[in-house]
């Protein structure tokens, strides 16, 4: 039975992130993983699956070596963000008022996960399983032994749970969630733009659920379309003109002429996990915490997990599997997360319902918002980890 410090289950991008900071501590490391993200070519179409990558975020991956992969590839900086309901009524953030290149980083998930990947390659002490697909993970005194669909035994001190919502890591550890459905699902549809690259994202609120635009690079766009599951399944069956005709009679006009290159959508759930962490197991990103995608704040969560669970596993020295270690990891997160998906569920509530009132005074707050000098800066600031 083959025996490492720590057992990371999940490729993902959070999951490939916490393995290559924990190997550059010195643990010896494995990464479980069914399946392996497709190598890049300039020529592909551009994935469905974006995130807004956050300076905080940008700091964790140059930390790791991977950011410059990352560039080497392909990306698409923004500068600007606009929300609003009514046109008149809107709040405008910009990298200039924070005095910073940009905002953020547009970027494929793949993209980032294949940076990551590349770098495993420069630790002796990193070794990746895939395919390989977790069957059983059984406690011990020692930690864990985890038992791999093609019969292979591991020993760990510390199993990670990077392995997504459905967390097969949480189940066997017997960590329950909290969870409900948002009653709506979410369609991204991914466009080749009249107009040139664009610097800027934007979300209109609308009663039926958000309206955005996310810029790719060279004349592309992701939209977000947000829906009833019935609306979003009719979308789905729709072919590109039709699809075409249906966004230009519901998104604003800011979007300007453009194609439909593909389409995807997914339903809406939030999940917390009751505890973070048992003895010698432990979550990280979706496994632990599923948000609504208003603000594309779900992958920059995640990578504030691996960042302070790094920081608490270097600061323990040789204790580092310990318990205090791991709960002081749940105590520095919990709160920030449920703080962000609290803030996103007023979000969608408030703007998810067409009462005359409450729309007045939603309007009157995004107004008042655009004119609020520091507390909109600090807002900014929090949404970007800094």
């Amino acid at each position: 039975m083959e025996q490492f410090d720590v057992v990371v289950a999940g490729g993902g991008m959070v999951g490939a992130a916490t393995a290559i900071g924990l190997a550059q501590q010195g643990l010896q490391v494995a990464v479980l993983e069914g399946t392996a993200p497709a190598a890049f070519s300039s020529d592909q179409p551009m994935d469905l699956r974006v995130s807004a990558i956050s300076p905080n975020s940008v700091a964790l991956l140059e930390r790791l070596g991977a950011w410059e992969n990352v560039r080497a590839m392909r990306l698409c900086p923004y500068k600007r963000l606009e929300t609003w309901e009514h046109p008149e009524c809107r709040t405008r953030f910009s990298a200039e008022q924070m005095h910073l290149a940009q905002l953020g980083f547009i970027v494929e998930n793949r993209v980032i996960q294949l940076a990551l990947w590349q770098q495993f390659e420069h630790y002796p002490n990193l070794t990746l399983r895939c395919p390989a697909r977790m069957a059983t993970a059984t406690a011990t005194d020692a930690g864990y032994t985890i038992r791999l669909a093609d019969g292979e035994r591991l020993q760990t001190r510390l199993l990670i749970g990077a392995d997504g919502a459905n967390s097969q890591v949480r189940q066997q550890a017997g960590i329950g969630i909290t969870a409900w459905d948002y009653r709506q699902h979410c369609m991204l549809i991914n466009i080749a733009t009249e107009l040139p690259q664009q610097d800027i994202t934007w979300q209109q609120f609308t009663p039926h659920g958000p309206r955005s635009f996310l810029p790719l690079p060279g004349h592309q766009g992701s939209l977000v379309w947000y829906d009833s599951p019935s609306r979003i399944k009719q979308l789905s069956a729709m072919g590109p003109e039709q699809l075409k005709a249906e966004i230009l009679a519901h998104f604003p006009p800011e979007l300007g002429d453009f194609t439909v290159l593909g389409q995807g959508s997914f339903p809406l759930t939030r999940r917390h996990a009751q505890h973070y962490y048992k003895p010698g197991v432990v979550l990280l990103g979706d496994a632990a915490h599923t948000i609504n995608p208003l603000a594309g704040q779900g992958v920059n969560l995640g990578f504030k997990d691996v960042d302070i669970l790094l920081h608490e596993v270097e600061k323990a020295g040789s204790d580092w599997a310990e318990r205090r270690v791991l709960k002081a990891y749940e105590c520095r997160r919990r709160p920030d997360n449920l703080l962000m998906q609290g803030g996103m569920d007023f979000f969608y509530t408030t703007f998810s319902n067409n009462l005359l009132p409450v729309k007045l005074l939603r309007n009157a707050g995004l107004k008042l918002a655009e004119h609020a000098g520091p507390i909109k800066q600090q807002v900014l600031k929090y949404a970007m980890g800094m």
